[in-house]
Formats: structure tokens, C-alpha cells, sequence
């Protein structure tokens, strides 16, 4: 039996984990670096980045009261926006934390070195090992020692602060903004990442006691209180140290203490850099190994990730990796580029946790039921997310081609190992299926509207035969039951040698054959028809002319017409590359003779003109209209549910018998085969160029149709009001 995660976490436990997790390398090597960026403006810098960092902290404790689970922020994106992302999402937080807690070890290794003559990175190897053991023990553990660590910490900063404060040259200050607010943006998105703790916390929400009250009170209370201990510090230690000497120190506090509080100072300096750095490298063991532990558990990694130990009732596996991977970037990677990868992603995890709010808000996800909201939605999302963003773009191109990097490797994962395993999907591909697919009933409800005039077009080449004529002339009165827009043109061919205003005072038996029978099945249907006959040298480029000065909405063809002698392959093909209306290519048959008109698509909403040519045919014949839908073996069954709720409502939108129909993908071919071939009907999508392909066929059902004995019909749209782009989202969608 599956083993859950105790809940001893309290609110008292939940501040410290978050303030240990912040206050570490941010503070106490951070402001050596981002001085370099922005002189005394590193001040504002950190205030900034607290402000920024407040709604992603406002969205993931929104979250983190609906879904109080392990894996935090990978939780989050992977519930709201798909595994795919929730794989770039969990793999590359568990990276950027790993960073910032090896960050810590090597960085606080310099304080430690001013006491004792002790090599920096088998240090930090100890350190890091200590850790994993402690942490493997309990989260009970673990909590405790955060509050004693923070405790000690709080108080040697708060004698620094208190003590260095009437040191501090005023004057300093006065250069603020000398290196201009594009030093200021520079330096927040590097210091971005020493704010990173303060969610920490929800990736081990299910250990939380009370979490609809913990958590926000937790991640707001120890963000106030840490950017606020921040700016205090910065300030102290600018308005103490010249700027010069702050961008080469690798103890820039304990250089600091040493200028204003002495010996005594620089000791209770360094013990508190220790217990911050170690404090963060604790918190982020705690924290990273919970992601393994959650996408496991979710089918995005292997199953011993998942693992809880019986003796200490830990993920031990999923701690011992994260281990591993402190010590590797102990061992092999430059602080600095530890630095700027860690921030790098993390400012890209927090724009799409902004994101993730607004995919649940907008979704209506029925289990989505927060007890805190963030406040002034959805601009604080939309805010957070921008701003990151543009963040992003200050990181330089070694952390940016470093977060590409870990984004394309999780990409690889996700399309090896996770997608033939997971057919999950997110609350925002559901929220967008629902959208699209309301959008498509209301547009196919506005083109079934009989009222609607609708300009319709038979063309006929010289010598078409009676029965295709009257195929075209049955389905346009279908398509304009008043007539009043239906035309009838037979386009004939004549040589180059001959003069047109010769050939068009000359008519030919085809001609009047034409003429006479026209008239006669215009009678059989009583609706008026317009009919006439045209004379040119390149009838393709007649009918394209035709369409535009007629303005014609549709264009019927018999399928596999020929309008004028030509190797260059399919005429129809052609005219439909010259025009901008819809166009129908239908095998000549007589519609009174089916009893079946069947609609088939094989991704994506119908069509709305296939469906009401479906609805008006089968109205005609008095036939049954069949909705095909070939189902893929990977849809979820969220997917499948969304599918047949779209379907019922389609049918409720059509004048005749309706029936859906859904079939595995594999087994199209012989669904089709099943029906009677000579009096069924296939409704489906042209295969031919880019738009088609994009249609929802797409093209994947035309061998099952090529190879039917079944009457066909191509529906070729082109005023969908997406375009080729809209297409695609929609099959993206569906």
C-alpha cells in the first residue's frame, strides 16, 4: 500500500524554512557581485526584487491551499499547463535548487576559511554530505534544526545591522543611480534567485500542518520580513565599504563587520554567514529532492524516486540524488555561473507559475478550490509574468543558453520517457479544447442558418454529363434553398488561334444540351437558377475570375473535373489555388439514392461548412448524418469526455437523424469499409497544399478514403477565421 507524508510542519517551521532558504548566498556573496552592476543601487536592486518576487510568492500560495502536495512549483505547471511543462518545470526547479544549495556550500566555505586554515571545496563536500544524512532522517528533523539555525542567524544579523548603522556614510548613497536604471534591472535579475526560498516551501506542502492558513501566512510573512532584513543589510554594508573594494571581497559582511563592529563583530558575522549558507543548502536539499519524489509519483520519473523509506519515512533515493548532484557542481562548476543559472531559471519557473494561476483561474478546473486568492487578479499574474520576462533578458547569454539547455534536455526527457507512459493533460489544454470547441458549435450553429444568403457557384467544364450536373445543382439548392444565389456556368475551351468574340457567337450541341437540360432540372428542384455559358482560352483561369466578380461564397466541382488540357496535374487543384471561397469537389452520384451521409474528421472540430453540407445533404436525401471520429489510443480520459460532450452538442444543432461514432485510429479503414458503399456518403477535408493539411483531416484519413469503394466529398475551407494558425491550434487543441 502507497505510504503518505506526515504533516508536522508548522507555521513556526514554515518561516524558517523560508528565511533559511533565502537568507544564505543572496546575502553573503551576492552584493559583492551585483555591485559591479549597479553601485549603491544594488540597494533598490533588492528591494526590486522583492516586489517581483511577491506575485509568484501570491501565486503559489493561491496554489498551494488547492493542491497541498509535494513538488510545489513542479505540481503547479504540470496540473495547469501539461506533463511537458511540468517535466521543463520539475526537472529544471530541481536543477536551480540543486545550484543555489551548492551556491551556498562553496560560498560560505570563504567565511569559514577567515577562522580556520581549512581547503574550501572538501569542506563543502562534508557540509554537503552532513546534510543529505540529516535530511534523509525526517522532516521533523530537518524543521526543527532550520528554526535553531535561523534563530542564531537573525540574531548575530540583527546586532550587525544595529551595531554598523551609525557607521554608515550617508554620502554613499548619493550614487544610487550612477549606473542608471539598466544597472538597477541588471542587478535585480541577479540577485532574483535570493529571494528563490520563499516558495521553497510548497513543494513540501503535504508535510504542512493546517496549509490553508500556513503556507500564504508562511511564504508572505518570510518574504516581508527577508526583503526588509535584505535592504537593511545592503544599505549597512554600501554605506561602510567603499564600492571599489565591495566588487572584489569574497566576505563583503565580514568585511563590513570588521570596519564597524571589530573582532567580536567579524566572529558573529561569520558564524551567522555559516548557519545562512548552510541553512540554505539544507533547505534546498529538503526542497529539491521533493521534485524526483513528486514526478515520480506522477509516471515523469522512474518509480524509485517515489520511494519512501520505512525506517525514516523519507524519499531516501530522491535525497541521495539531489546529493549527489550538490557535490558534482561542488566539485566541477564556477560560483559565479552557479549564480547566474540558478537565477536564470528560476526567474523563468516564476513567469510560468504567474502562468499556471491564470490557467486554473481561466479553466473553471472543477477541483480547483483554493481558500486564499491572490488579490487584484489577473493583473498581479500578468505583472509578474512580464516582468520576469524582461528580467531574463539581463542574465547574459551564458545563464540564458544554460536555461535553454536544461529546457531542451527536459524536452528529451519528456518525448523518451515520459510521453509514451503519460497521457495526462493540463487544466489550460482543457480550458482551450472547451474554448475552441464552443467557438466552433457557435460558428457552425451560424452556418447552418438557413437565412443566411450564401452564394454558391456550379461549374461545369465543356461536355459534363447530366448526372453531374444534377448532383451539383441538387446540393447547391441544398446550400441556397431560395435559389436566389445559385448560378450555373459551363466553361468552354477554345484554341488560342480562335477569337473569343468569334467562339462566343457560336454555339455547339454540348451547348444547347446544356441549356435545355439545365432548365429541366431547375423545374425538378422549383427554385430559380441562373445559368449561362462561358467562352475563354484558360477556363481554370475563368472560373478563379468568376468566383472574384461574382463574389462567390461557394464553389461546387465534380471531383476529378477536368477544365482545360494540361500536364500540370489536378485542375481542380489549381482553381483552388486561385481562389478565396470555399469549394466542394463531390463524386456524381444521385443523393436520393443514400441513406448514410457520414461527416469524418480525424483531429479538430468539424468543419462548419461540412457539417451544414452534411446536414443540407442528408436533409435532401432524407438520409442519416454519421459523425466519424477516430480516437487516439494516448487521449486521456478527460479528453474523451470534453470529445463527446462536443459531439452531443453538434447533433442537437442538426435537422436530421444524428449519430456519433468513435473508433480507434487504426481501425478508420475498416469502419469506413463497413458502411454500404453505394449509399453512403463521405463527408471529408481536400488533402491537397499547407491549409488542408492543417484542416481538421489533415490528411490522415485520405488512404482509408482513397481506397473505399464510398461516394465522396471535399470540403475545402478557407474563410476560417484563424487561418492556417487557427487550424492548427485547433488540432493542437483537440
Amino acid at each position: 500500500m502507497a505510504k503518505d507524508l506526515e504533516r508536522d510542519l508548522g507555521l513556526l517551521s514554515v518561516v524558517a524554512i523560508s528565511i533559511g532558504a533565502m537568507v544564505g548566498s543572496g546575502i553573503f556573496i551576492l552584493p559583492a557581485l551585483a555591485v559591479k552592476d549597479a553601485g549603491a543601487g544594488i540597494i533598490a536592486a533588492y528591494l526590486l526584487a522583492g516586489v517581483l518576487v511577491l506575485p509568484a510568492a501570491l501565486s503559489k500560495a493561491e496554489m498551494a491551499t488547492a493542491m497541498p502536495e509535494a513538488g510545489g512549483t513542479y505540481v503547479y505547471i504540470e496540473r495547469s499547463m501539461g506533463p511537458l511543462l511540468g517535466t521543463v518545470s520539475g526537472l529544471g526547479t530541481w536543477f536551480s535548487l540543486s545550484f543555489k544549495g551548492a551556491l551556498a556550500l562553496v560560498g560560505g566555505v570563504p567565511y569559514l576559511v577567515l577562522l580556520f586554515d581549512l581547503p574550501i571545496r572538501p569542506v563543502a563536500i562534508t557540509l554537503a554530505v552532513v546534510l543529505v544524512l540529516v535530511n534523509i532522517l525526517g522532516a521533523e528533523q530537518t524543521g526543527r534544526l532550520q528554526i535553531g539555525i535561523v534563530a542564531v542567524m537573525l540574531v548575530a544579523i540583527g546586532w550587525f545591522v544595529a551595531g554598523g548603522g551609525p557607521a554608515v556614510n550617508t554620502a554613499t548613497y548619493g550614487g544610487m543611480w550612477d549606473y542608471g536604471v539598466e544597472g538597477i534591472f541588471a542587478a535585480t535579475g541577479l540577485v532574483f534567485v535570493s529571494f528563490a526560498g520563499v516558495t521553497k516551501i510548497a513543494s513540501i506542502a503535504e508535510e504542512v500542518e493546517d496549509p490553508d492558513r500556513v503556507i500564504p501566512l508562511g511564504m508572505l510573512g518570510s518574504l516581508a520580513f527577508t526583503t526588509l532584513l535584505y535592504v537593511l543589510v545592503v544599505a549597512v554594508v554600501v554605506g561602510v565599504i567603499p564600492l571599489d573594494q565591495l566588487a572584489g571581497s569574497t566576505t563583503p559582511i565580514a568585511d563590513a563587520a570588521e570596519a564597524t563592529l571589530g573582532t567580536a563583530g567579524v566572529a558573529a558575522v561569520v558564524l551567522a554567514a555559516i548557519l545562512a549558507l548552510v541553512s540554505t543548502a539544507n533547505a534546498g536539499i529538503l526542497s529539491s529532492s521533493r521534485y524526483p519524489f513528486a514526478m515520480s509519483r506522477d509516471g515523469l520519473a522512474p518509480g524509485l524516486f517515489s520511494t519512501v523509506s520505512d525506517r525514516f519515512g523519507t524519499p531516501v533515493t530522491a535525497i541521495t540524488l539531489t546529493g549527489g548532484v550538490m557535490l558534482l557542481l561542488i566539485l566541477f562548476v564556477p560560483i559565479l555561473e552557479i549564480a547566474k543559472l540558478a537565477s536564470a531559471f528560476k526567474i523563468l519557473v516564476f513567469a510560468l507559475i504567474n502562468v499556471a494561476l491564470i490557467g486554473f483561474r481561466e479553466s473553471d478546473a472543477p477541483d480547483y478550490d483554493p481558500s486564499f486568492e491572490v488579490p487584484l487578479y489577473p493583473w498581479t499574474p500578468i505583472f509578474g509574468t512580464l516582468t520576469g520576462f524582461a528580467l531574463l533578458t539581463q542574465m547574459g547569454l551564458v545563464a540564458i543558453v544554460g536555461a535553454v539547455g536544461i529546457v531542451i534536455g527536459s524536452v528529451v526527457w519528456y518525448l523518451g520517457y515520459v510521453r509514451p507512459r503519460v497521457t495526462r493533460e493540463g487544466a489550460i489544454k482543457e480550458s482551450v479544447r472547451r474554448s475552441i470547441g464552443d467557438r466552433a458549435l457557435d460558428r457552425t450553429e451560424e452556418t447552418l442558418d438557413e437565412t443566411a444568403e450564401t452564394s454558391v457557384l456550379v461549374a461545369l467544364p465543356e461536355g459534363a454529363s447530366r448526372q453531374s450536373e444534377a448532383t451539383l445543382l441538387e446540393l447547391g439548392a441544398a446550400l441556397s434553398p431560395t435559389g436566389s444565389g445559385l448560378s450555373v456556368v459551363q466553361f468552354d475551351e477554345v484554341p488560342d488561334q480562335q477569337p473569343l468574340d468569334y467562339a462566343s457567337g457560336v454555339q455547339s450541341p454540348d451547348d444547347l444540351e446544356f441549356e435545355c437540360r439545365t432548365d429541366t432540372l431547375a423545374a425538378a428542384l422549383d427554385i430559380p437558377v441562373e445559368y449561362g455559358e462561358l467562352v475563354s482560352h484558360h477556363p481554370e483561369r475563368a472560373v478563379a475570375n468568376t468566383v472574384k466578380e461574382r463574389d462567390v461564397d461557394v464553389l461546387l466541382v465534380e471531383r476529378g473535373a477536368s477544365f482545360e488540357d494540361s500536364l500540370l496535374g489536378d485542375s481542380i487543384d489549381r482553381i483552388r489555388k486561385q481562389t478565396d471561397c470555399d469549394t466542394i469537389a463531390v463524386d456524381a452520384q444521385p443523393l436520393d439514392a443514400l441513406d448514410t451521409i457520414t461527416l469524418l474528421t480525424t483531429r479538430g472540430p468539424y468543419d462548419p461548412l461540412k457539417v451544414r453540407v452534411g446536414n443540407a445533404v442528408a436533409t435532401a436525401a432524407e438520409a442519416n448524418l454519421q459523425f466519424l471520429y477516430p480516437l487516439d489510443e494516448r487521449q486521456s480520459a478527460e479528453e474523451r469526455q470534453q470529445l463527446e460532450a462536443y459531439h452531443d452538442d453538434l447533433l442537437d444543432l442538426c435537422d436530421v437523424p444524428t449519430e456519433r461514432r468513435f473508433v480507434d485510429r487504426g481501425d478508420l479503414s475498416a469502419a469506413i469499409d463497413a458502411a454500404d458503399s453505394d449509399r453512403t456518403l463521405l463527408v471529408h477535408a481536400n488533402n491537397g497544399g499547407l491549409s488542408a493539411r492543417a484542416s481538421n483531416d489533415g490528411g490522415t484519413a485520405e488512404p482509408a478514403i482513397q481506397d473505399s469503394d464510398h461516394a465522396s466529398m471535399e470540403v475545402d475551407t478557407k474563410r476560417h477565421p484563424g487561418g492556417v494558425v487557427g487550424r492548427l491550434l485547433e488540432r493542437l487543441a483537440f
